[in-house]
């Protein structure tokens, strides 16, 4: 039995996630809890509660019915839930029942029959800070949304003034501890998965870990914010956030996507990520083809919010078997 750990949020983890249930029989994914933009902010800011849309990303992906994974990406288009998908308002219900987030989580993983776990990264209430040079930048939305004016900004969390600390879920770190394969997730490089390692105890945590630390390097820079990075950009500032070296693996895609995709992502100043020179590091650099062949058109509304944020994608099954092919390495 393999157990498998993903930390990351949004559409990284759902891609890794897709792929990896039909390889792996213990997978816990451990989610990023600062979102506080769209339907979840909206929820978070009326109701008090924890931010449930990265949660249900999760649960989706993997969710082994295809009806229950539509009907928990179902996004109302009219009236008062206008913009709310119904996974976001069964947790926020579920949370409201039980009066605790993570067994409204349990709870939910019950009814889907989800092939794994999901556990939030933190149970407090917290609020994504960013020091960029002289300005300071609050929540996770309006640092997703900006443009930086130095390189490598400070990232913390601030915790509630009743609560104190943000701490890490013991769940979590209990997941970390006992995991054989650990995935960083791709995703956007200083919310969804900045958020998760700034966690007090998390880095500490992967630094002991005996697991093998895998990450998944994006596919394109986000423009103002990781222009010119190249892989090893990513992957040294996971660590800096983490406050440890505790990768043991870095794998990036080495396909070009085709020119036409190119030249919709350049006018958008996305470029795609290159490997660039190779400095001394403490993990191995590892280059596969890593796209999707086919370019979502439409269709059922399950994945639809995953899918449609790009054209230029990872493969989920492409990207599970490398992972596995470094764990039995």
């Amino acid at each position: 039995m393999v157990r498998a750990v993903v930390i990351g949020g949004g559409t990284g983890s759902f891609t890794i996630l897709s792929g990896l249930k039909h390889y792996v029989n213990d997978l816990t994914a451990l989610v990023s809890m600062a979102d506080d933009g769209g339907s979840t902010g909206q929820l978070r800011d009326e109701l008090g509660v924890l931010p449930p849309g990265d949660v249900r990303q999760c649960l989706v992906a993997l969710a082994c019915s295809p009806k229950v994974r539509d009907l928990f990406s179902y996004r109302f288009d009219s009236g008062s839930f206008k913009g709310h998908s119904f996974g976001n308002l069964f947790l926020t219900a579920l949370e409201k029942m039980t009066g605790d987030f993570r067994a409204g989580v349990e709870l939910a993983t019950e009814v889907l029959q989800v092939a794994g776990k999901v556990e939030p990264i933190t149970l407090d209430k917290a609020t994504l800070m960013m020091q960029d040079e002289d300005k300071v930048v609050r929540g996770e939305r309006e640092i997703d949304d900006g443009v930086f004016v130095g390189r490598r900004p400070k990232l913390w969390l601030e915790g509630s003034l009743a609560a104190g600390p943000v701490v890490a879920n013991p769940a979590a770190l209990e997941a970390i501890q006992r995991a054989d394969l650990i995935i960083v997730a791709p995703g956007s490089l200083y919310t969804s998965l900045g958020a998760a390692l700034v966690v007090p105890g998390i880095g500490a945590a992967l630094k002991k870990s005996k697991a093998k630390k895998v990450y998944i390097c994006n596919l394109v820079n986000k423009p103002g914010q990781t222009d010119r990075f190249v892989v090893q950009d990513y992957a040294d500032e996971l660590e800096r956030m983490a406050g440890v070296r505790f990768l043991d693996y870095v794998v990036y895609n080495t396909r070009k996507p085709d020119a036409d995709l190119l030249e919709k992502y350049a006018a958008d100043g996305e470029l795609p990520i290159d490997l660039g020179e190779k400095a001394k590091a403490g993990y191995a650099l590892l280059g596969t083809d890593l796209l999707a062949d086919e370019i979502w058109q439409g269709g059922s509304k399950a994945d639809a919010l995953a899918k449609v944020r790009t054209l230029i994608r990872h493969d989920p099954d492409r990207t599970a078997r490398k992972i596995m092919q470094i764990y039995f390495s």
